[in-house]
């Protein structure tokens, strides 16, 4: 009468072995999702940007991207990314940047991107300047994930430092590193051409109707050109830029003038004045014209590199022969 329930113990005893089985399974399986989870976190597929906003959260490597400044289209390039999009004023100024034509979609001007045409190009990231576009970040970060970097009247560091950014949003942070490396590398090298002790002082700035739009030592190009040994006229001005008067440039009496887009009918005015006349860099003949874009609107790091190597130039005209 025993034998009957014997059936019934095999039975129970293949039910615990298959549930031992698949606990077993699941635990190997929670493993390995562990362990995915882990690689996902050590390979940076998913990180948090800080910016001047906040904080972004961007994952993999972006590569449908939206840049709203040239010193953003001359960082990506450098990472190996070609924007999707790009505001720009004139259709030649992306050529006039990198020195060589690239495929893109206008998204209007630097000062009004259009938004309607960013969200058209379904980019996977937008990178927006603090100075300009501050008060549509969140419109434009219902269109993408966007991050929001000092370029416009910031400093030649704080570039560098939003260059660093670029690169880690973009998922390059160790080619970045590299790049910058090269890059600061070839400034010292520039830096060679400089005579030690540099005695003589530069203004730079853009002629206006009326008055000129001086660049500072904390500009972009100021502190560029200061770091090198190339003492900007203007040391304790509150801001990047400052407009100056005739009077307030002869006070400043600076020994070479980078002359940016100058206008005609001011600068004719100013010859005939005695206080142009006396101004030191007038008086040595040290009044030089430079290329506007490449000196006070591209601001990346290739344009630091030129900015340096045609300021040796011109000041050093015998070491360039």
């Amino acid at each position: 009468m025993a034998s009957p329930k014997k059936p019934l113990r095999t039975g129970m005893l293949l039910a615990a072995i298959l549930a031992l089985l698949t606990v077993i399974i699941a635990g190997c399986g929670s493993q390995s999702k562990d362990n995915n989870a882990a690689t996902s976190q050590a390979t940076g597929d998913t990180r948090i940007i800080k910016h001047e906003m906040g904080e972004t959260k961007i994952t993999g490597k972006p590569k449908r991207i939206v840049t709203l400044e040239f010193s953003f289209v001359d960082a990506a390039t450098q990472l190996g990314v070609t924007p999707v999009g790009i505001a720009q004023e004139n259709d030649d100024d992306i050529d006039g940047l990198l020195g060589k034509k690239i495929d893109f979609t206008p998204v209007g001007t630097r000062k009004q991107p259009n938004l309607e045409t960013i969200s058209s190009l379904k980019p996977d990231l937008i990178i927006a300047d603090l100075n300009r576009h501050k008060s549509i970040y969140k419109e434009l970060s219902e269109i993408a994930p966007t991050i929001v970097l000092k370029s416009r009247n910031s400093s030649y560091e704080q570039n560098l430092a939003s260059f660093g950014v670029i690169a880690d949003a973009l998922g390059e942070k160790e080619k970045g590193e590299q790049i910058l490396a090269a890059h600061k590398a070839k400034m010292e090298e520039l830096k060679k051409g400089i005579k030690a002790g540099e005695p003589r002082s530069v203004l730079l700035g853009v002629f206006r109707s009326d008055s000129l739009s001086a660049h500072g030592a904390s500009s972009f190009d100021g502190q560029l050109l200061e770091q090198a040994g190339i003492h900007n006229a203007l040391q304790n001005t509150s801001e990047p830029t400052v407009k100056l008067t005739l009077e307030q440039i002869a006070q400043a009496d600076p020994d070479v003038i980078f002359l940016v887009e100058a206008d005609e009918k001011l600068i004719s005015e100013w010859k005939q004045n005695p206080l142009w006349q006396n101004i030191t860099a007038v008086k040595k003949g040290e009044v030089y014209e430079v290329n506007r874009a490449l000196w006070t609107r591209y601001r990346g790091l290739g344009s630091a590199e030129k900015i340096l190597e045609q300021a040796i130039s011109l000041l050093y005209p015998a070491q360039s022969k």
